[in-house]
């Protein structure tokens, strides 16, 4: 999912880490809303609501939304800008600061939640769209920009282009490759809406309220370390193969 990169990568790898993210900033998505009732993985809204401010000359009050769009595009650089520190030094996974560090802004909310009143409400604005805009950095590069996870405009629209590519063969020829890409688009929008309703679910049915995010933090960690553990067996097993080989050759 997170160490298959470039040419190697394939349509199963996309998959699995669009299901895995997109749940998770689905979850992200309610959550934020719920409590704050601000959009917290994308900045599409807040930019309209920014630019209403301004031309109304209430300037103060468009500094907030300015901050959010703000956060989410830090969020973005400094993802990629780890993922490209860190490329040379090839024994080390490139994703897995920028995933380790969205995962503690999650876990740092949910427990913040639970010792004292959340006094600064557009401060966890800021930081979960600051995580978004690191998560959806880094699963664009992994993916070679096929895959984003946190908004579903863009997603609508590719969906709607390659829904009507099927209808002109001739024009489009690589129909299994756009039924591939429109599978994927689909994937995505459906664990979005699913890891929505699980979010909306454990907020407000369950109570967990902001501890919601706890569950965004662990699946991402889970998937982060059962990708590089199974590497690591499947690594371990090659070595042990080769060497079992090797030792019945010399007899």
């Amino acid at each position: 999912m997170f160490r298959h990169q470039g040419k190697s990568r394939t349509l199963k790898h996309n998959l699995r880490i669009a299901t895995v993210l997109s749940f998770v900033a689905g979850i992200v998505n309610v959550t934020g809303f719920l409590s704050f009732k601000q959009l917290t993985t994308n900045v599409t809204g807040h930019f309209a609501l920014f630019i209403s401010d301004v031309a109304n000359f209430e300037f103060w009050k468009g500094t907030v939304y300015f901050l959010y769009i703000f956060s989410f595009l830090f969020g973005s650089f400094l993802s990629s800008f780890l993922i490209e520190a860190f490329r040379e030094k090839k024994k080390l996974n490139l994703f897995v600061l920028p995933t380790i560090i969205e995962s503690l802004i999650l876990i740092a909310i949910a427990l913040i939640s639970n010792v004292t009143k959340i006094k600064y409400p557009d401060l966890i604005v800021c930081l979960l769209l600051f995580a978004m805009g690191l998560q959806n950095s880094y699963v664009t590069k992994i993916s070679n920009t096929i895959v984003r996870t946190t908004h579903l405009t863009g997603l609508f629209t590719d969906l709607g282009i390659e829904l009507s590519q099927l209808f002109f063969p001739k024009s489009y020829p690589k129909r299994d490759q756009i039924k591939a890409t429109i599978k994927l688009r689909i994937y995505i929008i459906c664990f979005f809406f699913l890891g929505g309703i699980t979010g909306g679910y454990l907020y407000s049915s369950i109570g967990l309220e902001l501890n919601t995010l706890l569950l965004g933090a662990i699946i991402l960690l889970i998937s982060l370390f059962y990708d590089d553990l199974r590497y690591r067996l499947i690594k371990t097993n090659r070595k042990y193969k080769q060497r079992k080989t090797q030792h019945i050759n010399t007899y």
